[in-house]
């Protein structure tokens, strides 16, 4: 399932480019694709806290990564890439929140945090896989043998998820009902605008990943561009590295939510930006690879862990889950959608290094926020053992 979220994601860019797209173009058809997924991602989390059927939000995204995968391979036209990258991330957009709902269900609040911990670890375990094999696939048959790679681990999602029994799920830890009673109802959407720690930590991720998300796809685009690699090998490295740090970040980062609480999680996150930022600035070689995607896998691996565990934690009881961590992953899928197009033209008119610059400063604004919030923050992310149950309630109108 790994493999299969992250799609060709990365690799997409080099094959365009190998077909004679330019960088802003390329840019923007990642973009049109972040923009739907970013639209999709609240509902999805609201069909999955009312579904009993939680599985079908994995098994139909698997499908849609195969259909992606072979458009792409058929056609090189903008508007079907673009049409491709739309189904792409609006299946993407129901994987997150169906997972987590999924992982909630069966191991209850209490063992949320540790799970998703273990979770994450097995997922970027994957992708170091998934990118191992794109790139060896990649060297030996050509980019277009990633593709394929792509839906085959499309179809492999969809058996693995139907072999979990639909009734070790209880849809009502699923969602985030209070444990214990079956009588109570679920809050109403507004709790999504109430809860002050829910919108700083949105706003938080939408800067950090409005530089965060083109860091990748760009910095592949510039080590090609200077002729410094072969295109499907050096994306793998890319992926491999960052994806390997994350394995064991995101092992940490269970320990530290357990024994700190999720507050710290979170700024060495953010903190992590501007210092990769600058790296890839400076190091736009073959091997600057590994120091900036370590500090991707630092970022991203605290995050990967910490970013559900926190939402879950801040709307516990109020059965809107599943659709908080939607919202969340809108307000990342806002900066992430712009973030492409801003790095994609920013790097044609100003060049690579100063663009990486720019877009590792944006997460500065996260930090700000991060420190100007403390008070009310870290409230809300108090580790376990002091006293989780007395986060106030954020809302409970029907």
């Amino acid at each position: 399932m790994a493999d299969m979220q992250a799609g060709i994601g990365p690799f997409l860019g080099v094959f365009l480019l190998a077909h004679g797209w330019q960088s802003g173009l390329i840019g923007s058809v990642m973009t049109i694709g972040g923009v739907a997924g970013m639209v999709m991602t609240g509902p999805a989390g609201a069909l999955i806290d009312a579904t009993s059927h939680k599985r079908s939000y994995v098994v139909i995204p698997g499908a849609c990564t195969v259909l992606a995968s072979a458009v792409i391979l058929l056609s090189q036209h903008f508007w079907l890439v673009a049409a491709s990258q739309v189904a792409t991330a609006v299946a993407g957009a129901a994987i997150g929140p169906a997972v987590n709902g999924i992982t909630l269900g069966i191991v209850r609040q209490a063992g949320f945090n540790r799970q998703v911990g273990h979770n994450q670890a097995f997922n970027h375990a994957g992708n170091v896989v998934g990118a191992g094999l794109s790139g060896l696939l990649g060297w030996m048959f050509g980019l277009p043998a990633v593709f394929w790679l792509a839906a085959v681990f499309g179809i492999l999602s969809i058996v693995s998820v139907l072999t979990i029994p639909a009734d070790a799920i209880d849809n009502r830890a699923a969602r985030g009902m209070k444990e214990g009673k079956t009588a109570d109802k679920a809050s109403g959407y507004r709790v999504l605008v109430e809860c002050k720690p829910l919108l700083v930590l949105a706003a938080a991720l939408a800067m950090f990943h409005l530089g965060n998300a083109a860091m990748l796809p760009l910095y592949g685009l510039a080590v090609v561009a200077e002729k410094h690699g072969d295109p499907a090998s050096f994306v793998a490295v890319t992926i491999v590295v960052a994806q390997s740090v994350m394995i064991v970040v995101s092992l940490i980062a269970m320990r530290m939510a357990e024994k700190e609480g999720l507050w710290l999680v979170m700024l060495i996150s953010f903190l992590a930006l501007p210092i990769r930022g600058l790296t890839a600035a400076f190091l736009i070689s073959h091997w600057g690879v590994y120091p900036v995607q370590i500090l991707d896998g630092i970022g991203a691996g605290l995050q990967s862990v910490a970013v559900p565990g926190l939402v879950a934690r801040i709307l516990n009881g109020t059965g809107r889950v599943n659709v908080g961590q939607g919202a969340v992953m809108t307000a990342q899928g806002l900066g992430a959608s712009l973030s492409p197009a801003i790095g994609g033209w920013l790097a044609q008119e100003i060049g690579y290094s100063a663009m990486f610059m720019i877009l590792g400063s944006f997460a500065l604004g996260s930090v700000a926020l991060w420190l100007g919030f403390a008070s009310l923050l870290k409230h809300a992310c108090a580790a376990p053992a002091q006293k989780v149950s007395t986060v106030p309630p954020v809302g409970a109108a029907a």
